[in-house]
């Protein structure tokens, strides 16, 4: 659909769901790699309402994405927000009447997603020394949302996270070109993956990008596209994974913080002692996981679902993460 197309679509619907007298300024982010995301502005008896519109690539789905769908997306953010989550507010769910395909609008949050921006820009220093506790605060009442709430999300232990990860393996790798660092990693990783224990919600992509930051701090959490239930400390894990550092490796929390930091601020809104063995095997697992994440996103470019800069430039990376897991694993 063109982009003229969508602003005429989009026009009538935010006239309809909020009595809006129209919309303006209608562009394309560049941010999201795997959803399309839109900004506008909409004037309403109460103001003007800064919105966002998420959907999928061309408003249609991927046939067999791992994604929970963007209208579950949507009620899992309502339900999160309820609870006190820093989640944005979801103003309406897309019909097929719309003819806008499958999404949602939400509020747009002020602040900075692009983390070379948050770590390095003078607005943003008296907040960075927090972030890594803010970071394990967030994690925690994201855990604590009450999961029969939640019967539209599925369970993934970890075992089946790890069988997930060989299938993704053999589809983008065995039969192309394939990774013997990546596949020693699979190997090791077998070994040790951690019995099913404490199941909670986790977000699943918590991490530098999917954050908004302001000068104080957290502000919102985006993307929950891939939130199920599992290992919570999945989250606290991903967060620490070298690609999300930006250069700033020294600081393993989102290349801004101390994981005894992200602890901290955990287990005080928990009360759940963080095991950091458990953090660890995730965090390996991490590293694995987006390499293979990686060298998908290319092949959804190639196939021509959706052509983007984003996803062939993502692409690319698959071999970063093959030097991490070399370092990560030559510790362990």
């Amino acid at each position: 659909m063109a982009g003229g197309s969508i602003e005429t679509a989009l026009d009538a619907a935010t006239r309809k769901y909020l009595s809006a007298t129209g919309i303006a300024d209608l562009k394309r982010l560049s941010a999201g790699a795997s959803q399309e995301t839109w900004s506008f502005d909409a004037p309403t008896a109460e103001g003007v309402q800064q919105l966002i519109l998420r959907r999928a690539p061309g408003g249609v789905p991927e046939s067999r994405s791992t994604a929970i769908g963007q209208v579950r997306e949507a009620r899992l953010i309502q339900i999160c927000h309820a609870h006190g989550v820093k989640a944005p507010r979801v103003r309406y769910v897309l019909q097929e009447a719309d003819g806008l395909g499958v999404g949602f609008v939400m509020d747009r949050i002020a602040g900075e997603t692009l983390a070379p921006r948050v770590l390095r820009d003078d607005l943003y220093a008296d907040a960075r020394p927090k972030m890594a506790r803010q970071s394990g605060e967030a994690a925690a009442s994201i855990h604590q949302v009450p999961m029969d709430e939640l019967d539209f999300l599925e369970e993934i232990t970890p075992q089946q996270q790890w069988q997930n990860t060989w299938n993704a393996y053999e589809k983008y790798f065995l039969e192309w070109s394939p990774s013997p660092v990546f596949d020693y990693a699979l190997r090791w990783l077998k070994e040790r993956v951690p019995s099913r224990d404490r199941v909670t919600l986790v977000h699943g992509d918590f991490r530098n990008g999917n954050i908004i930051w302001g000068p104080e701090g957290l502000r919102t959490i985006l993307d929950w596209e891939i939130a199920h239930f599992g290992d919570p400390m999945e989250d606290l894990a991903w967060i620490c994974i070298n690609s999300w550092r930006f250069g700033k490796i020294d600081k393993p929390v989102g290349g801004f913080g101390r994981r005894e930091d992200m602890f901290e601020g955990y287990e005080a809104v928990s009360g759940v002692k963080v095991d950091p063995d458990r953090v660890k095997f995730w965090e390996i697992f991490g590293s694995l996981r987006w390499g293979i994440t990686c060298r998908s996103m290319a092949f959804t470019h190639l196939t021509g679902h959706d052509r983007s800069v984003e996803r062939p430039a993502i692409g690319r990376r698959s071999s970063e993460c093959e030097a991490d897991l070399m370092i990560l694993l030559g510790k362990s």
